[in-house]
């Protein structure tokens, strides 16, 4: 199983939220493993919603759950987006980003880090 933490859960996280649990199947075959949403970090909570059991308002969970595997950053902006991409790709975690202002700034710095 390949665990998944998102940063951000507006209108393009919760996007990649249904969109993983919509064609999980599809995804699992192509993958070769099932995908998890383990973690989303966020500042607001969201009652009622499902994914409020793994909301999180602390950057750490994520960065320190050694079970994560990809990091999904979609929150927008150059900070703390920078900042918390490079920790994740330090800490050896696969990173995905819709974040064109944050690669046009950083892009160079954080793909020699992915490597």
């Amino acid at each position: 199983m390949v665990k998944v933490g998102i940063l951000g859960y507006g209108t393009v996280g919760s996007g990649v939220v249904e969109v993983l649990h919509t064609n999980s199947e599809s995804i699992a075959k192509k993958v070769g493993d099932t995908l998890n949403v383990k973690h989303i970090l966020d500042l607001r909570d969201f009652p009622g919603d499902p994914v409020q059991e793994i909301i999180t308002h602390d950057y750490n969970d994520i960065l320190n759950d050694n079970t994560i595997d990809v990091v999904v950053e979609v929150m927008g902006g150059i900070n703390p987006a920078y900042t918390f991409v490079k920790q994740a790709l330090e800490s050896g975690k696969s990173v995905c980003t819709s974040n064109k202002e944050l690669v046009a700034a950083h892009g160079g710095e954080l793909m020699a880090l992915a490597k």
